[in-house]
């Protein structure tokens, strides 16, 4: 049989003289997939972030939070240990996730209406949902 690459087929791979030849491994990489669109892949994981809605309290548990707050006031020397879950908004998108923190209030700021924590966060009193604590056990206080 004859073909039109007979006269080349049986000769020796070409080798430049000014350039050796690629390992394997290095040739492979340059067929590696790559990121046409930059920041594709994180716009795609943001939008699938998953964020809470931000929980309308009724007047009952208003009220129970409020007394809570007016015994930490009184209480606020003695230190005691309570744990706060309140409403973090996104800072990209709507609504936001609930964080719970344990400590003690360093600081109750009445008129802007925030908690200082002993680590230092900073909490709005408008976005508190619950309060816990051994100061609030029924042989303590009743609420």
């Amino acid at each position: 049989m004859t073909g039109p690459y007979d006269d080349i087929i049986n000769l020796p791979h070409p080798t430049s003289p000014k350039h050796p030849r690629m390992p394997r491994t290095t040739r492979a990489a340059q067929f590696a997939p790559f990121a046409a669109l930059t920041g594709y892949n994180e716009a795609i994981r943001e939008t699938s972030r998953l964020t809470d809605e931000q929980l309308d309290l009724d007047d009952t548990m208003k009220a129970s939070l409020n007394e809570k707050l007016l015994l930490i006031k009184e209480r606020l020397l003695a230190k005691p240990k309570i744990s706060i879950t309140f409403f973090v908004p996104d800072t990209k998108k709507a609504g936001g996730a609930y964080k719970t923190t344990t400590g003690y209030i360093k600081k109750l700021q009445e008129y802007e209406r925030q908690l200082i924590m002993s680590d230092d966060t900073v909490i709005s009193i408008d976005t508190i949902i619950e309060i816990q604590g051994k100061l609030f056990d029924s042989q303590n206080h009743s609420l």
